[in-house]
């Protein structure tokens, strides 16, 4: 059976793809920085096919542990790697670039963005590389936003969530840049959007509710007629599985939406 190793897999979109493929037999690697707080995992935990790792993804120790406790779980390889660990600071989740509280602020949240953003996933993804390269599927997709498109955030003319959408960005030319170096390899590297997804764990503050509502009218700039109903994890989820499952060699180093193009909403 295949085997998937599931980055940020403590809850959201995470857990609901570490659950979905051990629902469809595979064996599954969930990486965490905190299993034993995530009550998703636990309640997993006594699946045969799942394994448990502690992981934080910008921890090299951790990450060079964690390729080693796979290779055991799997015999030494590794199919399918899914990045999915995200940061965001909710604290300046709407500063632009120009009002940010000082330069400090707006330095460390920038930092510690691509820390996780950009550089987990190349950290993670080279840590497990020689695992990979004894699979058979051979496939890395790191989960993106739409927010890292540079046509949409001019057609929407929306200038904040600004470290996470330019770290996002980064996150594509990272994927275009493994898949030209691995092209000869058999690898098919793939940054996917799931979508305008619900995976908020608490209600907003009425203050984040404003600012949720001008987001997405902005969005509507861009699609007048989509309707701001967000799905479910499990949804997205089965959604993106349909189009990683049929990912070839020749789709490598794209960057797609859930509807498997450039139509982010």
């Amino acid at each position: 059976m295949p085997s998937y190793a599931v980055a940020g897999a403590s809850r959201g979109i995470g857990l609901q793809f570490v659950a979905e493929l051990l629902a469809r037999g595979n064996v599954v690697i969930a990486l965490a920085r905190n299993p034993e707080n995530s009550e998703g995992l636990q309640s997993l935990k006594d699946n045969k096919t799942l394994h448990i790792i502690k992981a934080d993804i910008t921890d090299l120790v951790a990450l060079k542990n964690a390729a080693e406790e796979t290779a055991k779980a799997t015999g030494g390889s590794l199919d399918v790697l899914i990045n999915n660990g995200v940061y965001q600071n909710k604290a300046h989740l709407y500063n632009t670039l120009v009002d940010f509280p000082s330069t400090e602020e707006l330095i460390s949240d920038l930092t510690n963005s691509f820390q996780t953003n950009v550089l987990g996933p190349i950290l993670t993804t080279n840590a497990f590389l020689p695992l990979l390269r004894k699979g058979t599927l051979k496939k890395v997709i790191t989960l993106n936003t739409g927010l890292a498109d540079v046509d949409l955030t001019s057609k929407c003319e929306y200038p904040k969530i600004t470290s996470y959408s330019i770290s996002k960005a980064a996150l594509e030319m990272v994927n275009v840049k493994y898949a030209l170096a691995l092209k000869d390899e058999g690898f098919s590297f793939l940054n996917i959007s799931p979508g305008f997804v619900n995976t908020a764990q608490t209600a907003p503050s009425e203050e984040e509710m404003k600012e949720i509502m001008v987001m997405l009218g902005a969005f509507k700039k861009a699609y007048p007629d989509w309707t701001p109903v967000p799905v479910s994890p499990a949804e997205s989820v089965c959604t993106m599985l349909g189009i990683i499952d049929n990912l070839t060699v020749e789709q490598s180093g794209k960057f797609v939406s859930h509807k498997n193009n450039r139509e982010w909403l």
